[in-house]
């Protein structure tokens, strides 16, 4: 009934046959061994409908599986795209590969996948479309970042664990034997920073990875660096670890109960603990940090590293001074943190208040926080904020509207007198310049050679040493923008819960003072004014 062309067409002699409409030929088609071929409808139909019909009708033909490849607009993956065979040949994986070269694919592809989409012939019914991935990009994976490996307890960690009593109470002023380290002990390991591995598109573009960050493993005080592994960290002498910028050090640390008159002034050079109070009028000063289990009343703290106080620092105005003053004080190179201050002087580089700060007067070098956690909302009442760059606390004044003054970004008024020094530094290096200039030409009509020539060598040395002296004033005054830009976009003062009036905001040289209580809100420097923002849920 039907036979096959040598061009792939399925023919059927109509006179033999006789077929009294289309679909009979269709069914016929459908139960012979041409059942996959695609259906030539249009010639079908044509033939019913012609005068003088032929006597070989093309009712259907052979048509060989296509493969196309696509690759994605980031070039990190190509997608083979198959329509099945009707009655044709199907695609062999050597025609499927120059398909894929002739794409532009290099890398990254997997026989293993393109043997998925090609398996998809025998599964699917004929003329279906099936898609599948054959080739994909790597990423570029960046290198890790150097890390710090402690191994002895900090100081610092073991005061955040107070023992556990019997009872189930934590024991506040007990944190168990102090941790200490022995001459050749392993401190901190250096984790060194990993190379980045490079990654590529699927048409073999590189695409190139980040290193790791690292740094130098830093070895403080009563450290060194071990002799037989640069990445590790060890203990010169016995005593008390404590952390530092990318590194430890070790003090000696000394403890007492009590600073009162019976023990006198402390001046130590490593740590200090207190294990009960600070009494009036005592004074201690250690190198490294100063931990008071209890309070410090109208006391001193002077410490080179970090002050940490359980209870409250709490003074008065200086009445021997004609109020002029506060009479405790806590100084800090690190940080300073406590759970109530009043009428204390505290400076330091991040200050934490844990609940309450009442008329004192606080400088810092960052961060001062009234208040825990991620939404603090400590009071923060009357005194002075001296200088900070960030103020957080959940109440800032009081409803009495009882004056207070706070200075954000004050370093930033020494770094604009700093510049200005720069500047009139660098006008009189130019007029020195202009001057050495007209030397210069004076010393040309010297008609002596050997004068000349001694005249414009010591010109030309003093004039380079002046032209190095410009050079360096410019990378100044660089710096100095760069950092007062930096400190006024990271100023701000928050309040989350109110700000009250009464409140006089400094930020850098612009003035601020509320006249009526804010709800949650945030002040900070917006086109060279102080600009209020109020916080939306």
């Amino acid at each position: 009934m039907f036979k096959l062309a040598h061009n792939g067409n399925i023919l059927l002699e109509v006179a033999k046959l006789n077929p009294p409409n289309a679909a009979f030929i269709v069914e016929a088609l459908e139960q012979s061994p041409y059942a996959d071929c695609e259906v030539d409808n249009d010639s079908i139909n044509a033939f019913f409908k012609s005068d003088h019909p032929e006597k070989n009708l093309v009712v259907a033909r052979k048509v060989d599986a296509q493969l196309s490849v696509e690759i994605s607009e980031d070039k990190m993956a190509a997608t083979a795209h198959l329509v099945t065979a009707k009655g044709g040949a199907k695609i062999s994986i050597e025609q499927a590969k120059k398909v894929i070269i002739k794409a532009g694919v290099s890398r990254g592809y997997k026989q293993s996948f393109l043997e998925q989409v090609l398996q998809k012939q025998f599964e699917l019914p004929s003329g279906t479309n099936a898609n599948g991935v054959i080739a994909r990009g790597r990423p570029p994976k960046d290198g890790k970042t150097a890390k710090l490996i402690p191994h002895v307890t900090t100081l610092r960690e073991r005061l955040k664990q107070p023992k556990l009593r019997e009872d189930g109470s934590v024991d506040m002023r007990d944190f168990g034997k102090l941790a200490s380290v022995a001459p050749g002990t392993l401190l901190m390991s250096k984790q060194p920073a990993t190379e980045g591995a490079q990654g590529f598109t699927v048409t073999g573009d590189a695409i190139e990875a980040k290193d790791g960050d690292s740094f130098e493993l830093n070895a403080g005080d009563g450290t060194e660096i071990s002799a037989s592994n640069p990445l590790e960290l060890v203990a010169t002498i016995a005593g008390c670890p404590s952390d530092i910028q990318n590194g430890m050090r070790v003090d000696d640390v000394f403890t007492i109960g009590d600073v009162d008159v019976r023990s006198g002034h402390v001046d130590f050079n490593g740590s200090v603990i207190v294990t009960h109070n600070v009494s009036p009028g005592m004074k201690i000063k250690a190198q490294g940090d100063i931990t008071v289990m209890g309070s410090v009343e109208s006391g001193e703290l002077i410490s080179g590293g970090h002050i940490d106080i359980k209870q409250a620092a709490i003074g008065h105005l200086d009445h021997q001074n004609n109020d002029e003053g506060l009479t405790c004080r806590l100084v800090a190179q690190g940080d300073i943190h406590l759970a109530h201050g009043q009428y204390s002087y505290i400076e330091g580089n991040n200050i934490f208040i844990a609940r309450q700060s009442n008329h004192c007067h606080i400088k810092a070098k960052s961060l001062f926080q009234v208040g825990a956690d991620d939404a603090p909302k400590g009071k923060l009442i009357g005194g002075e904020i001296l200088d900070a760059q960030m103020v957080i606390a959940g109440e800032i004044g009081s409803d009495s509207g009882a004056k207070m003054t706070i200075r954000l970004a004050h370093r930033g008024v020494e770094i604009t007198a700093e510049t200005d020094e720069c500047l009139k530094a660098l006008t009189q290096t130019s007029e020195q310049l202009n001057t050495l200039q007209q030397a210069i030409e004076k010393a040309d009509n010297v008609k002596d050679a050997q004068k000349k020539q001694q005249l414009m060598t010591k010109i030309g040395a003093t004039q380079m040493h002046y032209c190095e002296e410009a050079e360096a004033l410019e990378n100044k005054l660089s710096a100095l923008e760069l950092n007062l830009n930096g400190l006024l976009e990271n100023t701000k003062l928050v309040a989350n819960q109110a700000l009250h009036q009464g409140v006089e905001i400094h930020i850098f040289d612009r003035k601020y003072k509320t006249t009526r209580s804010y709800p949650p809100c945030s002040a900070s420097l917006v086109d060279n004014k102080i600009e209020i923002a109020f916080k939306t849920n």
